[in-house]
């Protein structure tokens, strides 16, 4: 396949996973609000089965993370505030759940998963 044909496809999928984005965030939150409504977070439809699942996930505030980190040896292995390095710093004692508690939010994330059954 010669490049211009790839870079033809390429665009073609990348505008059809947006459509396809666009459409599972629509089916997301209708199934998610009727469930809502009637207050069920595990249900069963036809040969499926639907979970609402919530999650706590932090969420960090770049500058106070900043001025909470001092030490700039520290700061380095951050681009950008990253929740998997930050709990691994954690979990090494390397810093301390107190030292960024002004740095921190949590965010309510609701998952829905299907299954066939």
């Amino acid at each position: 396949m010669e490049l211009e044909n790839k870079v033809r496809r390429y665009y073609q999928l990348k505008q059809k996973q947006k459509e396809i984005e666009g459409e599972l965030a629509d089916l997301r939150n209708d199934i998610t609000a009727h469930c809502a409504q009637q207050e069920v977070s595990d249900w069963e439809i036809g040969n499926y089965r639907v979970r609402i699942v919530e999650q706590q996930r932090k969420e960090y505030d770049h500058a106070r993370l900043y001025d909470a980190l001092p030490d700039p040896q520290l700061w380095r292995l951050f681009s950008k505030p990253d929740s998997s390095k930050i709990a691994s710093l954690l979990k090494l004692k390397v810093i301390a759940d107190e030292q960024i508690k002004d740095a921190v939010s949590h965010k309510t994330v609701t998952l829905l998963q299907v299954d066939k059954k």
